[in-house]
C-alpha cells in the first residue's frame, strides 16, 4: 500500500499508493517465438520502477522466446480495476498487495496456487518470515517482493546529548518518558489525524502480548474486540497515555509533522516505517537508528508488521507456464533488487542485494530475527472494520476512560461484518 518518495509529504496512503501515469509497452522477441505470449499488469507509481519492470520483462522475453506486454496502471485506479479484470479478462501476471487484500481474492479463487514453484526454486529459506504474507491455509498464492518494516526510530546524537537509551523492555518506555520530559522532549512523537498511526501502535502491542496467531484471528473477525484477551493490551496502552508518553494534540496533525519533531530534536522516538528517512535531510541520515518494538511478555516470539507488496498469477491466466517462468526470472535476487532499488523498500528475501541506504540495512538486519509477520492494521482487516478500529484507537489515545464504549462500538462493526 508508490510515488516518487522524495516528493512525498502527504499521508502514508499517498506514500504507499503514489500516482503513476497509465502506460503500455509491448516488448517484442524474434519472430520465431511469437507463439508464446505473456501479459503483465503493473501498478507502479515510481517512474524508475516502471522502467525496471519493463527491462526485466524485456530481458526475460529475449531469453525465453516470449512476446511480453507490460501495462502499467495508475496505482489508485488499479485498486478498482483489479476487481474487474481478474474476473473478466485476467492477465498472466499482476502486481498487488499481500495479506488480507490478497486473501480476499484467494477466497474467490482468483489467484493461482504457486506453492509448487516456491518449493521447486527453494525460496522458503531466503523468504523467511515474509512467506507468511502470501500464505493461506498452508499454500502460497504469490511472491512477496518488498515492503515497509515498522518499528521505533530515533536520532543517535539526540540520545547521546541527553543520555537516553533505546527501550529493551516495555517498562523501559516509562524511564524514557521521564528522562525525555526532563530534557524538554516529547518521549514518542505521533500524529493520528489520519488514524493509521494509532493502528500501528495497536498492532505492535497486540503482537507482543498475544502473538501472531491471535492477532491474525482478530484481523479475520474470529475474535471479539470485547474479548478478555485484549485487556492487557489496552491496560498497558493506557499506562503510556496517562504517563504523557505521546505528543500532545496528536489528533491535529499527520505523520509528517510528527516526524519533523524527531528531525528537529524535539522528540526522542517515533514508531513508523522505514519511509521515515524521507523526512530527514541527507546530512542527518547517518544519525538515524532503528529499534524493534520492545518485548512485553515472556514466551511470545518476535512478530512484526511488515507491509509487503506482492506479484501474482491470476487463476484465469491463459499462459500459466510462461507466467511461472517469468516469476522465476523476476524473483532472482539481482532482478528483485533492481526492481526494489528505486523505491527503497526492504526486500522480502534475505539474499537480495541492497543499496548503501543505512536505514534499509538496519531494517533488513532486524527482519532476520523476526519469527512471523503481519501486514498492518488496515491491510489485514476488512476495510470497514479497519476504519472503525483506527477511529476507536485514536479516540482511546485521547480518552482512555471511554475504553469500554470504544471497544463495544468496534465490536458492533465486527459483528455486522462477520456475524
Amino acid at each position: 500500500m508508490t510515488s516518487d518518495l522524495s516528493t512525498l509529504r502527504a499521508t502514508r496512503r499517498a506514500f504507499i499508493a503514489g500516482m503513476g501515469a497509465v502506460a503500455s509497452t509491448t516488448l517484442f522477441t524474434p519472430a520465431i517465438a511469437q507463439a508464446r505470449q505473456l501479459t503483465i499488469i503493473s501498478n507502479r507509481g515510481n517512474a524508475d520502477q516502471r522502467k525496471a519492470v519493463e527491462k526485466i520483462a524485456a530481458d526475460f522475453g529475449k531469453a525465453a522466446g516470449v512476446t511480453v506486454t507490460v501495462n502499467n496502471m495508475d496505482h489508485e485506479a488499479h485498486k478498482t480495476a483489479i476487481r474487474n479484470y481478474l474476473v473478466a479478462s485476467p492477465p498472466d501476471v499482476c502486481f498487488w498487495f499481500s495479506g488480507q487484500r490478497m486473501r480476499s481474492f484467494v477466497e474467490k479463487n482468483l489467484f493461482e496456487d504457486i506453492s509448487d514453484l516456491i518449493a521447486r526454486e527453494n525460496w522458503a529459506g531466503p523468504m523467511g518470515s515474509s512467506m507468511s504474507a502470501v500464505t493461506v491455509n498452508g499454500k502460497q498464492y504469490g511472491l512477496p517482493t518488498g515492503g515497509i518494516l515498522w518499528g521505533l526510530f530515533y536520532r543517535q546524537d539526540t540520545f547521546d546529548q541527553f543520555g537516553l537509551k533505546a527501550p529493551e523492555t516495555f517498562e523501559d518506555f516509562f524511564t524514557l518518558a521521564e528522562q525525555s520530559k526532563k530534557a524538554g522532549l516529547t518521549p514518542m512523537t505521533i500524529g493520528t489525524k489520519d488514524m493509521w498511526t494509532a493502528g500501528g501502535w495497536f498492532d505492535h502491542m497486540n503482537l507482543r502480548v498475544n502473538g501472531l496467531e491471535h492477532h491474525m484471528d482478530l484481523m479475520a473477525g474470529k475474535i471479539k474486540y470485547t474479548d478478555g484477551s485484549l485487556k492487557e493490551v489496552f491496560d498497558q496502552w493506557e499506562r503510556l497515555v496517562k504517563a504523557d508518553f505521546f505528543s500532545p494534540n496528536h489528533t491535529s496533525y499527520s505523520w509528517d509533522p510528527a516526524a519533523a519533531a524527531l528531525v528537529q530534536k524535539k522528540a526522542a522516538m517515533m514508531d513508523l516505517g522505514n519511509f521515515i528517512k524521507y523526512a530527514f535531510p541527507a546530512e542527518d541520515l547517518g544519525q538515524v537508528r532503528f529499534k524493534p518494538f520492545p518485548k512485553m511478555k515472556d514466551g511470545v516470539d518476535q512478530y512484526e508488521d511488515f507491509s509487503v507488496d506482492s506479484i501474482h498469477i491470476p487463476s484465469g491466466a491463459k499462459n500459466k507456464d510462461a507466467a511461472k517462468e517469468f516469476l522465476a526470472y523476476f524473483y532472482k535476487p539481482e532482478n528483485l533488487g533492481a526492481y526494489l532499488a528505486p523505491e527503497g523498500n526492504v526486500p522480502a528475501r534475505s539474499d537480495c542485494p541492497v543499496s548503501d541506504d543505512p536505514i534499509l540495512k538496519m531494517s533488513l538486519e532486524a527482519l532476520k530475527s523476526v519469527k512471523g509477520t503481519s501486514q498492518f492494521y488496515d491491510r489485514d482487516s476488512d476495510p470497514d472494520l479497519a476504519q472503525a478500529g483506527m477511529k476507536g484507537f485514536q479516540e482511546f489515545m485521547v480518552k482512555p476512560e471511554r475504553r469500554d464504549q470504544i471497544l463495544a462500538q468496534i465490536e458492533r462493526t465486527r459483528a455486522r461484518i462477520y456475524g
